[in-house]
């Protein structure tokens, strides 16, 4: 796929408007979700979503996705660091180069992945640690995200252990580094580069060319991408080109400077002064989300309304979802799914009330894992310079005719 042809897809299918937040101000008509604005441009592959901007491509999922357990591919959130993407890729050329402290380096191609590897999937929540920002009082740095940072896939590729065993770690290995082809437009820009100790590796870290049943979108990291249930979407590398073994920590700024919050017990500082020692972000919390009803529905009186949303944690698994629809003065038991898709996936819930006050009406989320972790509430949500790790108990307010 040419990039020039991409991008210049997205413009056609904007019409006359102006691609990324200047489309506000040409004076487009767009339509209002949780007062966040579904932008009138589609790039290839997607809806019309929330965009925060068209280089890097930055997009939200609107709330009332969040009613299933997947996310459609062409719903799912995107969010990239630098604004060079790879022209063009080949999938009949494309390698991912193995080296380091490895017996044997090696070039995999996409066919040696999905022809030479035990073919292996898992289910699992992709959640920026930026995901809902905005709800952060007072506000923090970085985009303003909404909930919608975030989608639940099935994930398709090869372990990440089986293709180390290929090459065959050298005795004194103990970190992996994640390379992906995305390159800043400044050169002294530092590149995009995660690492992985090797006491974090398990079965269920991939190496993914599928998602949902399709090649990998190109904005979601086509034509291959790192997967690591559990942990936050800025280590999973997207568009990979290099895995590099070593057996000391390298210093990176994505890993030493951003995605990081304050060391210490409630991960917490204040505006004024930040902590003095840090640690990166890496597993998710507990976190639900409302799909439905969204903020400023209209609902009617004595109707059959039934609230329906996702909840997910780092993999420890859901226990209960609770709903509030006196704004968090009591509290009911939500209907969870069964569960099949593994403990790394959403598990969608629903509850039915019917409103009996007119005027308005706050419904609140609680989510609460099997090991008795819980979503608090907004005013108890300790503050982060980054904006990071959000998982304040989700609500929206409707009114009732």
């Amino acid at each position: 796929m040419e990039r020039r042809d991409f991008f210049k897809k997205a413009i056609v299918a904007a019409g006359t408007a102006t691609v990324g937040s200047s489309a506000l101000e040409a004076g487009v008509t767009v339509q209002p979700i949780d007062d966040r604005q579904i932008s009138p441009v589609a790039f290839p592959e997607k809806r019309p979503l929330i965009m925060y901007s068209d280089r890097p491509p930055l997009l939200e999922t609107p709330r009332d996705v969040f009613t299933s357990v997947l996310t459609p591919n062409d719903q799912f959130f995107v969010r990239w660091h630098m604004p060079d993407i790879p022209t063009h890729i080949d999938p009949d050329t494309y390698t991912i180069h193995i080296n380091g402290l490895v017996e044997k380096e090696l070039n995999i191609s996409l066919n040696d992945l999905k022809t030479k590897f035990e073919q292996v999937e898992v289910t699992a929540v992709l959640q920026c640690g930026g995901n809902s920002r905005s709800a952060f009082k007072p506000v923090a740095g970085g985009i303003q995200w909404g909930s919608g940072a975030m989608g639940c896939a099935i994930w398709k590729g090869v372990r990440l252990r089986d293709i180390l065993d290929k090459a065959g770690l050298k005795k004194d290995a103990e970190w992996i580094g994640f390379n992906g082809s995305e390159k800043a437009a400044y050169y002294e820009t530092p590149e995009f580069i995660r690492e992985l100790h090797l006491e974090e590796l398990d079965d269920h870290v991939i190496l993914a060319y599928e998602m949902n049943g399709e090649d990998l979108p190109y904005l979601n990291g086509y034509p291959l991408r790192l997967v690591i249930p559990g942990s936050y979407s800025d280590s999973w590398v997207k568009m990979l080109s290099n895995i590099t073994v070593t057996n000391k920590y390298k210093h990176l700024f994505f890993m030493d400077v951003a995605y990081r919050v304050p060391d210490n017990e409630c991960e917490c500082e204040t505006p004024e002064k930040k902590a003095p020692k840090t640690k990166p972000i890496t597993k998710m919390n507990v976190k639900s989300v409302i799909g439905y009803p969204t903020k400023d529905s209209v609902v009617s009186h004595k109707s059959h309304v039934v609230v329906r949303g996702v909840a997910f944690d780092d993999g420890h698994g859901i226990k209960e979802v609770l709903v509030s629809t006196d704004a968090g003065k009591t509290w009911s038991q939500a209907i969870l799914d069964d569960g099949k898709l593994g403990r790394y996936a959403y598990r969608a819930f629903r509850f039915a009330f019917k409103p009996n006050t007119l005027g308005k009406v706050t419904i609140m989320t609680k989510a609460i894992n099997n090991i008795g972790e819980e979503q608090p509430f907004a005013k108890d949500i300790k503050w982060n310079h980054g904006g990071y790790k959000y998982n304040g108990i989700d609500e929206v307010t409707v009114e009732v005719v």
